[in-house]
Parts: structure tokens; C-alpha cells; sequence
């Protein structure tokens, strides 16, 4: 779903592998990484942040004592506190490396992602941040069973969830391991059970409490790198962005190209899909809407989707001034590149580890060797963030959802939930260094784009539909919500991303022609969800839509929110 076009596949000469929260394209990923030296300043930097956080995971172990502790961490994160791990969580190493890529290859197209995803949050912020906080108790499943038949539903929901999770964590590990491979001269396998191993522990031991700092400690560092980076670029115009843009059209083989839009989405269709995606997607990522439980309350949660905002929208602006600075600071300097076989160095396909390592190359220009490790930690520190928070969201749809509401019934006490959320973890990091593995060679753009539209045509429908329309009854959102997940699998793997560039058949041949299923995946999914309520007459739905006005009263005011059950 979040693939960058073909012309643009083909510019950088690499498949697709599309992370949280922006476009990471691997040099290689059905290859072998081009390894470079060593780089000791990385690998002490990274050593010094994984000492730190290791030290903040056995404080935050002491803390942890209750199913509270554990999941929300005890609700007693601040709102600005909680917004800068919010940041944390979305601003991923893909984001950062991916998105300035983008800016490099084509200009002011790449911010297509950037504006996608700040405008999703808006979406969170009046629709969905406050009732969530005053309905749910650790996890979404909470609000979207809360008043309706709470096995089906919770069901539907962890299953959205842990698809979406796993298919995360494949491209995580996966971009880990190519990144650590290609920074560090790590072998790969050493760094992915690397990754794994810290994300074990950091959420077995420490559980969100451990994770909310980890986020604010790499958001920090994110910001502050990125920030220097693009002051360094604009010290070097004179704080002239006028000059900057004339600088880059001179230099970029595209030239005034790429100060124009249209070079990634061709098409209004694909171009309305992929903003459907973008905006609904993230509104359903599971452990994106599990940081709204951390907070005291919906004051607090507002307040952590506003920071967020602003963090994010900052840092997208950096990311656009990071890749023009690339181009005029990296095309003409052969340092950065490998002749082709001619001998000659296009800058687009010739950059010394891809063109993701565009922002990694300005940070060794503008700052030298201690800067570039400073970045490379940064990079990586960045992903054992986001799989950590992703691992802490699928152990709790494991423990929470499945085995205390689904399987229990609700006659579990909070250290046996604990426990199993523990396993699960354990679980989890297993699967995901094992996956990892496997999936070191392969293309794996469409895991994340299928769990992107999962999010947005399976998760969103439900918890919007379940807070704001009286009339869901349970067999209107199981329909609904699975066939918003069926439809946008299927049509993923019958579109170009998987059909041709997977599956190996011809171009042009894929039965469904767009890479992004989101405008027709999404409305089928509330078109269902509606059409299977309303016909709905069975005395169930009767008692669903009058216990409608007592949850909306909740949502709003959050009286009972806190110390009551959600049932």
C-alpha cells in the first residue's frame, strides 16, 4: 500500500521495504547488502544508548507491580511526555532515512508521505484520543467490545491487531538487520536477534513504563540529530531557502522536475487511496492508539496528540530540508558514490549503499566521522523503539484480549494476565527474529503496506463506528470488519506490489491495478458494517443500540472512566 511507484522502484534499482511510519527502500533486500567498515563511534554510541536504556528498564521493573503498571504504565505518563513518545513511535528510521530519500530522488514529491501522515493525526485528535482515554482500558478491543458481545468482537479485534503487529515486525526486523549489516559490518543475523533480544527485554522487564522512555529518549536524539543536520545545510545558503531550491534544480538530473509535483502519484485514484491510507491507517494502529492509556486522562490526551502533532509536523519539515541538502551537498562530491560499470556516476542509482543512505552520507558531510556515528546509533536505536512498542501492543491483544476476556471470560486476576503477556512477549521476539530470518531475502514491501490498509479498513471502521453510531450491533462490525480485512489483503496480493513484483509475473498483469486497495477496501468496510447492523433484528441488537447513550455520555465527559470496568 505505501509503495513508492514503479519509476521510482526502478530510479533507485532496489525492491520496496516500506516501514512504520515512512518509505525505506533496501538496497538489496533480494541481494547482498554492500557491508562497508566497521564504523567503532556507531557501535560505542549504540552500546552507550542500549547501557541507558537497560538501566531505565530495571528502574521501570521495580515500578511495575499491577496490569496497570504493565500495560499503561500506571496512567501516570504527562501529556507532553506521552506526546513525545508518540513522536518516538512514528518517527522510525524509515521516516527518516526513507522520506529524505524520497526528497532526493524526486524533489518536492516526496513529501506526498510527509502531509499523509501529519494529516491522520487531526482524525486522532477530535474523533478519536478523548473518547478512547474514556472508554478503554489498555487496549482499542476495550472500546469496540464495549457494548457490544465481547467474544466475536474482541476476537476481530486482536486479530487486526496481531496481523498488523506481525507484518510490522517482519519489516522492522528485516530493515534492522540491512541497516546494522550495512552501518555497523554486523553480520546480519547477529542483528536481528540483536533487536530481538533488547525488545524481549526492555517490554518482558519493564513493560510500557519501559517503552514510553525508550520512545522519549530516541525522540529526543531523533529530533536533536535531525535539527543539526538541517541547520548545517541552511548555514551553508545562508538561512536562504531560495537559494537552496536554485542549488538543487542546478544540480539534480531532473533539474525544475523536481520542484514540481506529480513524479511519484501519477493517478487521482492512486493518489485518493493513498491519502485514505495514510490518514484512516494510522488512526487504527494498534500500538499507536494503545499510548492513549498512559495518560490520567482525556485532558492528557489531547495534550499528548497536540505535541505529537507539532514533534512530527517539525520533523517532517527537517526530513524535506535534509533531502535537498543531500542533493546539493552529496551529487558532486564522488565520495559517496560507486562508478556503474561505464565508469560513470549517476547520482541516483550509484550512491554507495542505495539512496537511503543519503541522509546518513550528509551527516558524515556536515558533521565527520563522530556526527555520522552519532546518526547511525540514532537509525538504529530508532527501530528497537518501534518494534518494542509494536511487541508491548501484540502481547496485550494476546493476554488481554484473547486469553483474560476471550478465553477466561473475565475470571483471570492481573498476575496471571501479566504472566501470559509475558510469554507472549517472549513469544513474539521468538517469532519476530525467526521471521526476520527467514524473510532476509525476500521483497517485503506488501507486509507493511497489507498492514497499513488492515489498519485503516478493519481496526478504524469499527472504533469509529462504535463510538459515534448508535445502531452497530455486533454482527454489523464482525461482517464488516473482516471483510475490510479480506478485501484489502486480497486485493493486495492481486495488485502490482505483490502480483508482479512478488509473484513474478508480467507487468501489466495484475487482476487489480493499483498498488493501494484503501478507496475501495475502506468504504466496503463501513458500507458492510452499516448494511449488516441496520438489517440486523435480533434481540441482541435491540440491547446494543439503547446501551449506545450511556457509552457516548462516558465518551464524552469521562464520568466513570477512572477505577470502572468497561464492561
Amino acid at each position: 500500500m505505501r509503495r513508492i511507484p514503479h519509476a521510482l522502484a526502478a530510479l533507485t534499482a532496489a525492491p520496496v521495504l516500506t516501514l512504520s511510519g515512512g518509505v525505506f527502500a533496501a538496497d538489496a533486500i533480494s541481494g547482498a547488502v554492500q557491508q562497508q567498515a566497521t564504523n567503532w563511534t556507531a557501535i560505542v554510541m549504540f552500546l552507550i544508548f542500549v547501557a541507558g536504556t537497560l538501566g531505565i528498564t530495571y528502574w521501570a521493573a521495580s515500578k511495575t507491580k499491577s496490569a496497570k503498571d504493565f500495560y499503561a504504565a500506571g496512567g501516570g505518563i504527562t501529556g507532553f511526555q506521552n506526546g513525545l513518545a508518540i513522536a518516538g513511535d512514528y518517527m522510525s528510521a524509515a521516516s527518516f532515512l526513507g522520506i529524505s530519500a524520497l526528497v532526493y530522488t524526486s524533489g518536492f514529491d516526496g513529501l506526498i508521505y510527509s502531509i499523509g501522515f501529519l494529516v491522520g493525526w487531526p482524525i486522532i485528535l477530535f474523533l478519536i484520543a478523548e473518547q478512547l482515554r474514556n472508554l478503554g482500558k489498555y487496549t482499542f478491543a476495550d472500546v469496540a467490545s464495549y457494548r457490544l458481545q465481547q467474544t466475536p468482537i474482541r476476537t476481530l479485534a486482536a486479530s487486526g491487531s496481531l496481523v498488523v503487529v506481525a507484518l510490522y515486525l517482519i519489516a522492522q526486523m528485516v530493515g534492522a538487520g540491512k541497516l546494522i549489516q550495512l552501518l555497523f559490518g554486523l553480520q546480519y543475523i547477529y542483528a536481528v536477534v540483536l533487536v530481538g533480544v533488547l525488545m524481549i527485554l526492555y517490554v518482558t522487564f519493564g513493560g510500557m513504563l519501559a517503552t514510553t522512555w525508550v520512545q522519549i529518549i530516541k525522540a529526543i536524539l531523533l529530533l536533536s540529530g535531525a535539527s543539526f543536520m538541517a541547520l548545517m545545510v541552511l548555514v551553508n545558503y545562508n538561512f536562504n531557502i531560495g537559494a537552496l531550491f536554485q542549488a538543487a534544480v542546478d544540480m539534480h538530473p531532473k533539474h525544475v522536475a523536481i520542484m514540481q509535483p506529480g513524479t511519484l502519484v501519477a493517478d487521482p485514484i492512486s493518489a485518493i487511496s493513498l491519502g485514505i491510507a495514510l490518514m484512516f491507517g494510522t488512526a487504527g494502529l494498534p500500538h499507536i492508539l494503545m499510548r492513549f492509556f498512559t495518560v490520567a486522562d482525556a485532558k492528557e490526551a489531547r495534550k499528548s496528540v497536540f505535541y505529537a502533532t507539532g514533534f512530527i509536523g517539525y520533523f517532517y519539515i527537517l526530513t524535506f530540508i535534509i533531502g535537498f541538502g543531500a542533493i546539493v551537498l552529496l551529487m558532486n562530491n564522488p565520495e559517496f558514490f560507486r562508478p556503474g560499470p561505464d565508469g560513470t556516476i549517476n547520482p541516483i542509482t550509484n550512491m554507495l549503499g542505495g539512496t537511503n543512505m543519503a541522509a546518513i552520507h550528509l551527516a558524515r558531510a556536515v558533521g565527520g566521522d563522530l556526527f555520522l556515528g552519532f546518526i547511525s546509533a540514532v537509525a538504529f536505536a530508532t527501530i528497537l523503539a518501534v518494534v518494542s512498542g509494536l511487541t508491548l501492543a501484540g502481547a496485550s491483544a494476546v493476554s488481554h484480549d484473547l486469553y483474560a476476556s476471550v478465553f477466561r471470560r473475565g475470571r483471570v486476576n492481573e498476575q496471571q494476565e501479566i504472566r501470559v503477556s509475558k510469554i507472549a512477549t517472549v513469544c513474539l521476539g521468538i517469532l519476530a527474529i525467526v521471521l526476520g530470518i527467514a524473510f532476509e531475502q525476500q521483497n517485503i514491501a506488501f507486509m507493511v503496506g497489507l498492514a497499513f490498509a488492515i489498519a485503516a479498513s478493519a481496526n478504524f471502521p469499527i472504533i469509529f463506528l462504535s463510538m459515534f453510531w448508535k445502531k452497530l450491533t455486533t454482527r454489523g462490525a464482525l461482517i464488516g470488519g473482516f471483510m475490510g480485512l479480506i478485501s484489502a489483503t486480497v486485493m493486495v496480493i492481486l495488485g502490482p506490489t505483490v502480483w508482479e513484483s512478488v509473484l513474478a509475473h508480467p507487468k501489466g498483469s495484475a487482476p487489480f491495478p493499483y498498488d493501494n486497495p484503501a478507496i475501495f477496501s475502506v468504504p466496503l468496510a463501513f458500507i458492510a458494517t452499516w448494511l449488516f447492523s441496520v438489517t440486523d433484528k435480533s434481540r441482541n441488537a435491540a440491547s446494543e443500540e439503547a446501551a449506545f447513550e450511556a457509552q457516548y455520555i462516558r465518551s464524552q465527559t469521562g464520568i466513570g472512566a477512572e477505577g470502572a470496568s468497561a464492561h
